[in-house]
């Protein structure tokens, strides 16, 4: 699979070859993404899908927004009244923002490969990604996203993944914390875990990382996965 790339609106481009998936970077900083335009944007690589595309990798950053996945409760929802924009992804509630990186691949999974199966890609993927910065992230197990160990202190999560798989075709995705503000996790149980913390790739290396310094990165690593794991 071959991999272009533009920094346009992707339906107003000039339909590409089969074989190739579109790399879009939809919004970063201080173009930021609403997220409701972010679900459009999905619907529409996902529809295209239908017509022999090979799919679409969104990069983005979002305007401040919580949202829930199907399996949030309404304990974890925002303590301070904040709307929450509910979501057909798995997972729980979170919080997407300026400084904060944004990946939804839009892709039709090959035949060997399953929802959990490709969760363990990003979450390789987001390995990778952070290791070229300085940032060691490791899974834990029986829990999705990548972790960092701080010194003396419990593991942090610093990118969370929450992805929706319908007939093969993949929505939504990743997000990793680059240099975002923490506060917006005070107010809500992140990811419905409670005995563990959030951090970011800043945070942790000590040094402003952004989601565009990120974003090469991630989608080289990213790009790489997707040959192996889409059709």
């Amino acid at each position: 699979m071959a991999i272009a790339s533009t920094s346009a609106h992707p339906s107003a481009q000039t339909p590409h070859p089969f074989g190739n998936t579109r790399v879009v970077h939809a919004g970063l900083s201080p173009n930021f993404v609403p997220y409701e335009h972010g679900l459009e944007l999905q619907n529409e690589a996902a529809a295209r899908l239908a017509d022999g595309d090979p799919g679409t990798l969104l990069i983005l950053e979002h305007d401040a927004v919580y949202t829930a996945g199907r399996r949030s409760l309404p304990e974890e929802y925002p303590n301070d009244g904040t709307p929450v924009v509910p979501v057909s992804r798995g997972g729980k509630v979170t919080w997407h923002g300026p400084g904060q990186l944004v990946a939804y691949p839009v892709v039709r999974l090959n035949n060997r490969f399953g929802l959990v199966d490709f969760i363990r890609t990003l979450e390789q993927v987001i390995i990778d990604t952070a290791s070229d910065f300085g940032v060691t992230g490791r899974r834990i197990e029986g829990r999705t996203g990548v972790w960092a160990d701080p010194d003396g202190l419990p593991a942090e999560k610093f990118a969370q993944i929450g992805i929706r798989v319908s007939e093969g075709i993949v929505t939504h995705g990743l997000a990793v914390n680059c240099s975002n503000s923490l506060t917006p996790f005070e107010s809500f149980v992140p990811c419905g875990i409670t005995d563990a913390g959030v951090t970011t790739m800043s945070r942790l290396t000590g040094r402003t990382i952004t989601p565009s310094d990120v974003a090469p990165a991630l989608v080289q690593h990213l790009t790489a996965a997707l040959q192996e794991v889409a059709q």
